[in-house]
């Protein structure tokens, strides 16, 4: 298991314990990680099996039952067309490779949006005419160049 991984174990009474934390949490908590950037592994207490995915699936599901769902019922109705096709895995990686993209695409625009708010709203025009006149000097300077060789 990777160190950035938060480790939460699941007991029989249904309890979800965070080892690092050492305290009882709700799934609304792994919920907070997860949108914080930590990854985590809910494994059984008794058997030691690794039960991430149906910790996943019961987010998300509270999250699907609540009034603004991320999915539509056509998108549903489609994961479970893809559950039986032999382009299972092909799904699989093409989900996976959009939400990658995606999420890139959301923290590229962030960063942007960061360094807007941060920056001197001048500094563009100061950039801007800085350059502006060094193309107007160019200009100028072999405009002279060669009206000085047509003198000659």
């Amino acid at each position: 298991m990777d160190q950035k991984t938060r480790l939460i174990k699941k007991y029989p009474n249904r309890r979800l314990y965070d080892t690092e934390g050492s305290r009882y949490i709700k799934l609304v908590d792994i919920k907070t990680m997860i949108e914080d950037g930590l990854e985590i592994r809910v494994i059984d207490s008794q058997s030691e099996q690794d039960i991430t995915r149906s910790i996943l699936l019961q987010i998300i599901l509270e999250q699907e039952s609540n009034n603004e769902p991320l999915f539509t019922t056509d998108s549903l109705e489609n994961f479970i067309r893809y559950y039986g096709e032999n382009s299972r895995e092909g799904f699989n990686d093409y989900m996976q490779k959009s939400l990658q993209f995606f999420h890139q695409q959301q923290q590229t625009m962030q960063q942007q949006m960061k360094e807007m708010m941060t920056s001197n709203p001048m500094d563009f025009w100061k950039q801007s005419t800085a350059k502006n006149l060094a193309m107007w000097k160019q200009v100028q300077d072999s405009f002279f160049k060669s009206n000085k060789s047509d003198d000659k």
